[in-house]
């Protein structure tokens, strides 16, 4: 009865915003209303290595696809004319169509990393979905972005409309020095592997917050097969600062710094360690 369920993330462009829209109202009614639609525009190494879709404008497909969903779970016929989505298509036998599902809200949360997609969803999402995040360096790296975008909103929008979610690792040890280590290690899939040389909004992040030259090395080392050494090269203090690692006193301090920068939620994972490590040596 209280236990969220949610998408975190959906790839925008993997499917068309009114199957999200369906899916969406389904599932809200099958949860009793406890749904939150995640979105995310991946990169187009997935899209269009993966999906076969052509990568579009990312904040263009973002905001006609929230637009889109809104419009669909409202309960009004769909039609839309925008730049990357037009609805009905012109010049054929479509028409603007209502779902056949009971309206109901659907909070929609938007993964951003970038800053034009943290001022995105600073105004028109309900929640955002970091990542790469160090409170400590957040007033820095990814909250005035999401303010201006607030504020673009209009109407006396701010941060405290929205909820800000970051991902955490949980692990309660004494040997701190070690589940940092095997957590920075952990990331060199993110910082070498997930997206391009010139394109990884991961590493655009960790660089923000003063990590430039260490992704550079990592995704070099990672790019040149060199995945061992890639993965000893990250940062520690990137897998103790981004997660919930070490001692209860050292974990309570960590949950101050995050609601310190104004984070509302936080989403633990547990042996998310492991799970990398496995991820590091497929």
């Amino acid at each position: 009865s209280r236990i969220r369920l949610g998408s975190g993330i959906v790839q925008v462009g993997a499917r068309t915003p009114a199957n999200l829209a369906m899916a969406a109202l389904s599932l809200q009614s099958l949860s009793g209303g406890r749904f939150l639609l995640g979105l995310g525009t991946s990169g187009p190494q997935v899209m269009e290595g993966w999906h076969g879709v052509r990568f579009p404008s990312p904040l263009n497909a973002t905001r006609e696809t929230v637009e889109i969903v809104r419009r669909v779970a409202a309960g009004e016929k769909l039609e839309h004319h925008g730049a990357v989505y037009d609805l009905p298509l012109p010049g054929g036998p479509g028409r603007a169509i209502r779902s056949m599902l009971p309206p109901a809200p659907v909070p929609i949360y938007v993964a951003a990393l970038g800053p034009k997609n943290l001022a995105l969803t600073g105004e028109i999402a309900d929640g955002w979905i970091g990542n790469a995040f160090l409170p400590e360096r957040a007033e820095d790296a990814f909250l005035p972005f999401l303010r201006e975008g607030a504020a673009r909103a209009g109407g006396g929008r701010s941060l405290a409309d929205l909820d800000l979610l970051i991902p955490v690792a949980v692990e309660f040890t004494d040997d701190v020095e070690e589940a940092a280590s095997r957590h920075a290690r952990g990331y060199a899939f993110t910082i070498g592997a997930m997206g391009s040389k010139d394109r990884n909004f991961y590493n655009a992040a960790f660089a923000r917050q003063g990590f430039a030259d260490d992704v550079a090395a990592v995704q070099d080392l990672w790019l040149g097969g060199r995945r061992a050494e890639a993965a000893e090269r990250v940062p520690d203090e990137i897998g103790l600062k981004t997660n919930l690692l070490g001692t209860p006193a050292m974990v309570k301090e960590r949950l101050r710094l995050y609601r310190g920068a104004g984070i509302t939620t936080l989403q633990a994972k547990l042996d998310q360690g492991k799970l990398r490590a496995d991820m590091l040596n497929s």
